[in-house]
């Protein structure tokens, strides 16, 4: 991987839509994970304002500390990023408390961690009219094209996506040479949806490395029948997510009259 040239390739195509686009830079959400790390640093490389914004939600104590160090790391590095710290718990309560609640927990515990994400996008779109920039989207290749494992209108809900067909491991390939800070470097994913703290492989039950190897297999036209035990395994994960996901991973559908209807 040509990690340079990647960093130089990505960093012009973002300063070119936004002079395209006619706005004055990017806002950005910072969780405390690789992705936002990346993505912010990327943004900030293009020297174009960066405003860095932490959205917690009764967050774990250790995502708000790599948060807050990444954002001073970007700083010391880059003159042109600021940041606000913006706490959505108040919001989020409010929201709970106004609505009738599922009578499937799990079903309910579910679509509360994604309120979350969605209350979070709503902010990003927020300072984002007042400055006239750009919301940027921080999902890798496996997360948004490989299981759809996202909030759709949530963190799902961006302008552009600088690092979407970027695999895991190149997302930590290129964050290495950015030398971003050990903490993030070291850290489990997470989305940060839940109050218990679960780690993206808990939710989907195989590792990005995992998933990494069963997209390239479905590349090279395998299916499952030509894997057994933990593979056949990981294989049919990502085969069952990605099915399961496809209305957020493809383009919503529009109907189309027929012209002999109109």
């Amino acid at each position: 991987m040509k990690s340079d040239k990647i960093i130089f390739s990505i960093s012009e195509w973002l300063k070119e839509y936004s002079l395209k686009s006619n706005t004055s830079g990017f806002i950005i959400g910072i969780s405390g994970g690789i992705d936002s790390a990346l993505t912010s640093t990327l943004c900030a490389n293009t020297g174009f304002p960066v405003l860095c914004l932490e959205m917690p939600i009764y967050q774990k104590n250790n995502e708000i500390n790599r948060a807050k160090k990444h954002i001073e790391w970007l700083k010391k590095r880059f003159k042109n990023v600021d940041s606000k710290n913006i706490d959505l718990s108040d919001l989020f309560d409010s929201f709970k408390n106004s609505i009738k609640h599922s009578k499937n927990e799990q079903i309910n515990l579910h679509a509360l961690a994604n309120t979350r994400s969605r209350l979070r996008m709503a902010t990003l779109y927020y300072f984002a009219a007042i400055s006239n920039s750009i919301v940027v989207g921080t999902g890798n290749k496996v997360e948004d094209f490989g299981i759809g494992f996202y909030t759709k209108y949530g963190d799902g809900g961006v302008d552009i996506s600088p690092i979407a067909d970027l695999l895991k491991s190149e997302v930590f390939e290129l964050a290495k040479k950015f030398k971003i800070i050990n903490e993030i470097l070291d850290a489990k994913p997470t989305d940060g949806l839940w109050d218990d703290g679960r780690t993206d492989e808990d939710q989907i039950g195989a590792s990005y490395t995992e998933l990494e190897w069963a997209m390239k297999q479905i590349e090279k036209g395998k299916n499952a029948d030509n894997f057994e035990g933990r593979k056949k395994e990981v294989f049919n994960i990502l085969v069952k997510l990605n099915k399961q996901n496809l209305h957020k991973i493809k383009p919503i559908p529009i109907y189309k009259v027929p012209n002999e209807l109109r």
